[in-house]
């Protein structure tokens, strides 16, 4: 068994880079108010990083599933603490999310028992893309309106539940997607990320490791 092999970085390379992000990142904390570059420089700076990190140490395929399915349950306890401790309940286009993550913990639990080859692995490498991206692109939905001017943020709109109650179900995904006025809450920051930042970070990062689970014998 091999380890997985990535182009090799010599030090100063990785000194001038990281001078260069953090100058960038300055450049951007000049303006003022709602700052959406800024914003999609954070995320895409802690998804080059933790996915880097992932990468580095990157396990055996069957415990890389294992450490998958982990990750997702960890995520599913940590929104339900946030929810039902702290009460910050989540809104639509967060319960979507949420969905996307039980969807890709499922997919990672059933690839622990079935212990596939690579030829599986891919195939559970594209499950994975088709949850992780879905989820990335409610996560990112809800990033950029929560980076809006308050003058240009949606009105609050009906809960989940009431438009699948009333609404047909593509109807509901449309309005969901478009977003509204508590979707655009920051009730919870970390590292000047919002939840939504963390779990774009999450899906981008998983999916991405997964596929390169597919040749780690």
């Amino acid at each position: 068994m091999t380890s997985p092999r990535y182009p090799s970085l010599t030090w100063p390379w990785v000194g001038l880079l990281l001078c260069l992000a953090l100058l960038g990142q300055e450049y951007l904390q000049l303006a003022t108010g709602p700052n959406a570059p800024l914003t999609v420089y954070r995320i895409a700076l802690m998804i080059v990083g933790v996915t880097s990190l992932a990468l580095i140490l990157l396990p055996p395929r069957r415990i890389g599933y294992v450490l998958g399915f982990l990750v997702c349950v960890a995520l599913m306890g940590y929104a339900l603490y946030l929810q039902y401790v702290v009460n910050l309940d989540p809104c639509p286009l967060c319960v979507l999310q949420r969905v996307c993550v039980i969807a890709m913990g499922v997919i990672y639990l059933v690839a622990i028992f079935h212990n596939p080859g690579r030829g599986g692995a891919a195939a559970y490498a594209i499950l994975i893309l088709l949850a992780g991206g879905t989820g990335t692109a409610f996560a990112a939905r809800q990033v950029w309106l929560q980076s809006l001017p308050k003058d240009q943020v949606p009105a609050c709109g009906m809960s989940l539940d009431y438009m699948l109650e009333t609404l047909p179900f593509t109807e509901t995904l449309k309005t969901v997607f478009e977003g509204s006025g508590e979707c655009a809450e920051k009730s919870w920051e970390f590292m000047h990320l919002s939840l939504a930042g963390w779990t774009l970070v999450f899906f981008v990062a998983m999916v991405t490791v997964t596929f390169a689970l597919v040749r780690r014998d």
